[in-house]
Formats: structure tokens, sequence, C-alpha cells
């Protein structure tokens, strides 16, 4: 491979990356539970799918459990932003916990339409990836008469019961291009089948995929932050090597390995929507120690979606200026 010169080299970061507002909103769900409630806050499952996210939260006094029945009665709880069932949303009433729902506000669209429909007679047929937190919570959303299918060939074998009213949902944090190709293989087999007004995919799983072709036919390499679990990140590495890139997931800056950008003059870097901006920083300055020097911001869509936060959780101003200070921590 040809010498590259050192001053030529650089890092292209892509716009949009990181943090999206159904995550800020989760994470901050459970911060202040926190600080109102104090330590244990209860929440079932990852909050979001990003071990740094995690492990912070921990640190401050967050608890993750997968089962109602390690919830203390009268605990705090916060269901995640990927959603719950009906069945577990029933449990914790039952139990009499305090819950607060980081549900991220596109998912529950998602769950109001399948309500919504549901007492019109629909069936429904899911595009998702098996055993995701996101798919279980929407799949749980009815008893009966939802039914997933993960590629093209599930498309074929699946067999609702009627056809007649039959509508189609996603899980939000699909790859674009692969929900568009199944989606059509759906409607060949069922041309009456009734798709969302507006697609489910979240606008910030798109914001980040359109940024990554761009980002592809820009650079010789592409690293994505994200955590194994993040969908939304492994989507984003996915795509890059389908346009011909190679590229590579890290969980943090120690994963990075001086060989993928040897020789590389220009490296691609975004991040999934639940990894925090701190974490691409170290990830900067680690691959500024393999020599690659300058860093070069693409242009790309901003973003000024914010959710509100759930009643219950206001804090007066002394607490909410600790908030704002306390925030770099996680690179927000």
């Amino acid at each position: 491979m040809a010498e590259v010169d050192a001053a030529q080299r650089e890092v292209v970061l892509a716009e949009p990356r990181g943090f999206c507002a159904g995550v800020d909103r989760a994470i901050e769900i459970v911060e202040r539970a926190l600080q109102k409630f104090g330590a244990p806050v209860y929440v079932r499952h990852e909050i979001v799918h990003n071990t740094y996210v995690v492990n912070d939260l921990k640190s401050k006094g967050a608890v993750f459990i997968e089962e109602l029945d390690d919830v203390p009665p009268g605990a705090t709880l916060v269901f995640s932003a990927h959603g719950v069932s009906r069945a577990v949303q029933q449990e914790a009433k039952a139990r009499g916990v305090s819950v607060f729902d980081a549900t991220c506000p596109l998912v529950t669209k998602v769950h109001v339409e399948v309500a919504k429909l549901a007492k019109e007679g629909y069936e429904f047929i899911m595009i998702g990836h098996k055993g995701h937190p996101e798919v279980e919570g929407t799949m749980g959303q009815r008893d009966c008469g939802i039914h997933l299918v993960e590629d093209v060939a599930d498309v074929a074998r699946v067999q609702p019961a009627q056809s007649e009213k039959l509508a189609v949902v996603t899980q939000t944090t699909l790859s674009v291009d692969d929900a568009a190709e199944i989606t059509a293989a759906v409607r060949a087999r069922f041309p009456r089948v009734r798709e969302p007004k507006q697609q489910d995919i979240c606008y910030a799983t798109q914001n980040r995929q359109d940024a990554v072709k761009v980002l592809s036919g820009q650079v010789d390499v592409v690293i994505v932050v994200g955590s194994p679990t993040s969908s939304n990140s492994n989507r984003l590495a996915e795509l890059a090597r389908k346009l011909g890139t190679e590229s590579h997931m890290v969980d943090s800056a120690d994963e990075l390995r001086p060989e993928w950008v040897e020789g590389r003059a220009r490296v691609g870097l975004t991040a999934g929507a639940s990894a925090p901006e701190i974490l691409v920083r170290q990830v900067v300055e680690r691959l500024r120690s393999f020599g690659v020097v300058a860093l070069r911001r693409m242009d790309g869509i901003e973003e000024t979606v914010k959710f509100p936060l759930p009643k219950g959780l206001k804090l007066d101003a002394a607490t909410g200026l600790a908030l704002t200070e306390r925030r770099p921590e996680t690179g927000r």
C-alpha cells in the first residue's frame, strides 16, 4: 500500500450522529427520577443500548432489571426507550410501583397505530428483528394476530388468518433500504395491505443512514461508535459495507485497532443514536495517536426535535441547574 502523507490524513465526522431526541429524553428521565426520588431507581431493560450510558447511570444509582419480580413494592420504575408489552404494563400497575415511561414517542406512535387498527379488525405483519425489546414490546400490544417477518423469505411463509384487513408496521431502527425491500415483498403478496401514513422508521435512524451514504463515498474506512446490542448502530456499519466501504463498530476507543486505519487517508466516523458524543471524542483522540491528524465535519441535517418529559419529573431551579452541569459527563 502506498504511503500516505501524515499531513493529508483526516477524520471525517458524519452529521448528524449520536444521541437522538428519544435517547436524550430516556436518559434524562432516569437522571431526573434519581434526583427527585433518590436511589435506587429501577429500569426495566437497558434504558438505551449503550454500555457507557448504562454504566454511567448505574454509578448514579440506577438498577437495571429484566423481571419485575426484582422491583420492590413502592419503588420507582422506568420503562426503557424500546417500549414494553401490555402485559408488562399491567404487571407493573398490579405491583403498585411508581412508573415513568421512557418509551420513545416514535415507538409509542406504532403502539397507538396497532391499538387503533386492532379495534377495526386488522391483523399485522411486523418487520423487525426477533428478540429485540422494541419488537417484543410492539408485538406484545396484541395477544394474537401480529406476525413477525425478518426478511423477504419470511414474507413468503407468513400465514395471517385473513388478508382483507392486514396492516404492516416496522421496528423503528431498521435499515431504511432493507425495510423498503421487505415492505415491497409484503405489498406484492398482499396488495391490499395497509401501510403507515408516515413510515415507522424514525427520523434519526433515517438521517444517520443518509449521512453514512454520503460519508462512505468520501472515505477509505468507516468507524461506527455503538454497542453490539444497538440495532441502529449495527445498521450503520452494515450500510457502509453494502456501499463498498470497509467498516468497523467499536463500543469504546480501546477497541479501535491501528491496522484498520493504517495507510488510509480519510477515516469516516459516525455514532449510533444511543452513543454519547464523549465516546466520539475519545475515538478521535485515539485516531490522532495513530497519526490521523486533521478533523473535518460533513455538512448535514441539523436535528431540532425534542420530546417532552413525563409528568411528575419537574425539578426546582437549583436541581435543574445541577442536571445541566452534569450533562457533559455523558457527552450530552
